[in-house]
């Protein structure tokens, strides 16, 4: 049973994490590099948290079952190795890693140890994402024949100068930022895919990675993606459309400044023409950090689980590496 937990990362996802743990669940420790950003997640959680000045203090400290790595890209695999080396489980945020050979590594250590490491693409907790899927996979609508999604941002002032533009800590530009999450959930729908066409594009920022991704994938099941994933989005946008063979689901919005998280089913009719519209909306605060850690700690029990685990990430890690390969 997970009681205790270990935060590596003080940053806003850490602090997401550590407020979104379920009740029973408490923070024994945490650490990050700028002691600072420790101290003050600790003091703002319970008097009795560790702030651990060294990582491996943080992850070996007494009563911590589960370590949730929250760090820049080249760090997460530096956290997950020290979690598992000290027998915790782990959840490591997406991309898991800033090169795929060291993603592997972190999985290759988890089957040693006989530890479960699990992946953050929270994004498959978001209710609309949730309701989509039991549409596509009811039946009712046939199968799904393609999927269309746009995500983005438009960074701010001095984006040029953070460490996602420097290709030594991230890997990458914006295709293994919010690209990922796309082709996570494209492989929700579809099952495994094979990159088809990739253009990774420099068009506004002055930085050595792209700042906009296209990718075509294809479902070997069936099924194929156009993804476009942008840092030039300017109005952040999230839009995921899935065409079914009767019928039409569309994702609109994921809360707070990308709109609000709304669900539209189009569903054909036998004279075919303009289709009668559903829609869903959920307007509350994102619940889709809280519902994964639900799901990772339960899955650690042996209850069923519909969140990323490693194999999940290598697969769109690959996705990545071969994009950046072509």
């Amino acid at each position: 049973m997970i009681s205790g937990v270990a935060i590596v990362g003080c940053g806003s996802i850490g602090s997401k994490r550590a407020a979104a743990l379920p009740d029973g669940v408490r923070v024994v420790s945490v650490f990050d590099v700028v002691e600072t950003r420790a101290r003050d997640l600790a003091e703002g959680l319970d008097s009795d948290v560790l702030a651990a000045s060294r990582l491996e203090d943080a992850v070996a400290a007494e009563g911590v079952d589960l370590v949730i790595v929250a760090t820049v890209h080249d760090q997460l695999p530096v956290g997950a190795l020290a979690a598992l080396d000290a027998g915790r489980h782990v959840l490591v945020e997406k991309p898991g890693a800033h090169r795929l050979d060291a993603l592997c590594e972190v999985a290759a250590r988890a089957a040693s140890v006989g530890r479960t490491v699990r992946v953050g693409f929270n994004h498959r907790f978001h209710p609309a994402i949730r309701h989509a899927h039991d549409l596509a996979t009811s039946g009712r609508y046939g199968r799904v024949m393609s999927i269309r999604a746009r995500y983005g941002h438009g960074g701010r002032l001095g984006y040029e100068r953070e460490w996602r533009m420097d290709p030594a800590i991230s890997g990458g530009g914006e295709l293994i930022d919010q690209g990922m999450h796309l082709i996570d959930l494209t492989r929700c729908f579809l099952g495994d895919v094979d990159l088809e066409y990739a253009a990774l594009r420099t068009e506004f920022w002055p930085v050595p990675v792209e700042d906009n991704a296209y990718v075509a994938l294809r479902g070997r099941s069936g099924g194929f993606a156009w993804l476009h994933a942008s840092w030039t989005e300017w109005k952040n946008l999230f839009n995921f459309e899935i065409a079914l063979e009767h019928a039409k689901v569309e994702i609109r919005g994921l809360g707070g400044s990308y709109g609000p998280e709304r669900l539209l089913l189009y569903e054909m009719q036998p004279e075919m023409g303009p289709p009668p519209v559903t829609s869903w909306e959920w307007p509350g605060p994102d619940r889709s950090w809280a519902d994964e850690l639900v799901d990772v700690i339960g899955g650690l029990a042996g209850a069923p689980t519909i969140g990323a685990a490693l194999d999940d990430c290598i697969a769109a890690f690959n996705i990545v590496d071969e994009a950046n390969r072509r």
